[in-house]
């Protein structure tokens, strides 16, 4: 079965509804989307490695998670969700830390971006069949590493991050 995403407008009102399909490849659809960056104690952010299979960005270094809010979802239920399913991850609502909301698009898709940040210690368990692996990496590790082998989402995301610190 599809999965099905609220559209929104600009200002992330819900317009209407359509599925993953019809959303990606139509960046006139905005759909919601909830990312979460999981820090140690330590300040080294996790990210993860799309599959080489994957459709949006194959084989390249991401945001610790990313995925999408089911329509009528809110983001922080889906951030949640989407946290235990990636990194196997159960950390409780309160844990989740919002930092801002912003619209993402490119030629692919049109998204509207809650991000969230976790502080975690706990074992990490990557979601094998959308991740090729995962690990924490340091601040002036991402900054020294070439630009290439990151998505580009997750670098404005993190940016933005920054700049708001």
């Amino acid at each position: 079965m599809s999965e099905i995403f609220d559209i929104v407008d600009e200002n992330d009102n819900v317009t209407g509804r359509a599925s993953r399909s019809e959303v990606h490849g139509n960046p006139e659809l905005i759909h919601r989307v909830a990312h979460v960056f999981v820090f140690n104690s330590s300040g080294a952010l996790f990210l993860q490695k799309r599959a080489t299979d994957s459709l949006v960005q194959p084989g390249k270094w991401d945001t610790s998670v990313g995925g999408h809010v089911d329509s009528g979802e809110a983001y922080l239920a889906a951030a949640v969700r989407e946290t235990i399913e990636e990194l196997g991850i159960r950390a409780p609502e309160g844990s989740f830390e919002f930092l801002y909301k912003y619209l993402h698009s490119n030629d692919f898709e049109s998204e509207y971006v809650s991000s969230f940040r976790l502080v975690w210690d706990g074992r990490v368990r990557v979601q094998q069949s959308e991740i090729d692996e995962g690990r924490f990496w340091t601040i002036d590790e991402i900054r020294g590493a070439e630009k290439s082998i990151f998505t580009p989402n997750f670098l404005e995301d993190l940016e933005r991050y920054f700049s708001r610190r």
